[in-house]
């Protein structure tokens, strides 16, 4: 009988442990202050909006007076078919945190914007927004500390605002951060943002592009793209960052196209409201409007928008991506640049709940393209060998 109970209370105790939940590790949290930190949570960010309905800019700070500096800018370029702030919301909310001014251009209209409209229709956008906030004392912008985020098709959008500063008429950016670039098109007559002349990027500017380890080989092309076009730029001044997903607890971290979505519906655009549109002149006939197909969204455009709605922040956020962008703009504005790569809290993802390390960022400085060497020419005075007769069968 004893035995007996045993077994009972034995096989109790399995059944018991198995309808026990398991407990996996978790991901580190956001820190609380620093890079990618939390920030002040007490302070209150302003939200309005530039322009006109069908030619927004959203801008984001931190209220009250700017400091005497005035406030760093980011200009942040969405994803195509995405020109509303909201999946970036809790990016923004933590940049204007930190003290930066955040400028958001809406330089596509979904359905009536052609991609090789949108870098021109953003320098407008940005030039306008900028010369409306120049004499605002709670914005205050620093037109010598200006980053540039771009993500997806935004990503190319920044590079050419970087190439075009000059003859634009806009400040030259400090940094480029060019997160899962791509939308890029192969030449002027393919579908996608055609990439203006990259060789006249300032070469003071520092130029980052990140990857992830999941959908990557469209971003890897792309990012190399623009690391290899933006040729003024030495090599110690470009980076290459790959994320890399992690499985080890629970969530997983999944490094995705859209992962450095993050919404936040506090930063919803449809609630932000906009200055009306100014009356039409009746005498004056409407612009002719040409609907051609790239102005449309494609499926695979579509299913990426879905997840990037859906996306929410996490680690891979806090550590690969706001961090990272933190340091690389201290960097950029009065630090050492070519001293990132070095330091070793650039590359780290901290550790999850049970000690073990979430895989570091992989961090590469781009090889310098190769210059085939010249070909010395044939001095005159060498004849050239007379060719020998052929032998006739």
């Amino acid at each position: 009988m004893r035995l007996k109970a045993c077994l009972v209370l034995g096989a109790s105790l399995v059944v018991a442990s198995l309808c026990e939940p398991v407990l996996g590790a978790t991901p580190p949290n956001q820190p609380a202050q620093g890079p990618g930190g939390i920030g002040d949570r007490s302070v209150s960010i302003v939200k309005r909006a530039l322009g006109r309905p069908s030619a927004a800019t959203f801008v984001f700070h931190a209220a009250g007076a700017a400091p005497a500096e005035g406030r760093p800018v980011v200009v942040f370029l969405h994803a195509w078919g995405s020109p509303n702030p909201l999946p970036y919301g809790a990016w923004i909310d933590h940049l204007a945190r930190a003290g930066y001014l955040v400028v958001f251009p809406r330089f596509q209209e979904i359905n009536r914007t052609r991609p090789a409209d949108a870098t021109g229709n953003a320098e407008k956008l940005v030039k306008a927004a900028l010369a409306d906030l120049e004499t605002d004392p709670d914005a205050k912008p620093d037109l010598k500390r200006v980053a540039l985020i771009g993500h997806l098709a935004g990503a190319p959008i920044a590079a050419n605002l970087a190439a075009d500063a000059g003859e634009a008429g806009l400040p030259v950016p400090r940094l480029v951060f060019a997160i899962m670039p791509g939308g890029i098109a192969s030449d002027a007559k393919s579908r996608g943002v055609v990439l203006r002349d990259l060789s006249k990027i300032d070469p003071e500017t520092l130029v980052i592009t990140v990857i992830g380890d999941r959908d990557a080989r469209a971003a890897d092309l792309a990012a190399r793209r623009l690391l290899r076009e933006a040729s003024t730029v030495a090599p110690e001044r470009k980076l290459f960052i790959r994320a890399l997903s992690d499985d080890h607890g629970f969530p997983s971290l999944t490094a995705t196209l859209t992962s450095p979505g993050a919404v936040d519906t506090a930063y919803d655009g449809g609630a932000i409201k906009l200055p009306p549109e100014p009356p039409k002149d009746p005498k004056q006939p409407p612009a002719p409007f040409k609907w051609s197909a790239d102005m449309s969204l494609t499926g695979e455009q579509t299913t990426l928008l879905a997840q990037l709605n859906n996306s929410r922040a996490d680690s891979l956020d806090y550590l690969a991506y706001w961090k990272t962008f933190d340091l690389a703009a201290a960097a950029a504005f009065g630090g050492d640049p070519t001293s990132l790569k070095a330091n070793p809290r650039f590359s780290d993802m901290e550790r999850w709940s049970d000690g073990w390390p979430v895989k570091r960022l992989a961090v590469e400085t781009p090889r310098p393209a190769r210059v085939a060497a010249p070909v010395a020419p044939v001095p005159a005075s060498v004849a050239p060998p007379k060719p020998k007769p052929a032998r006739r069968p």
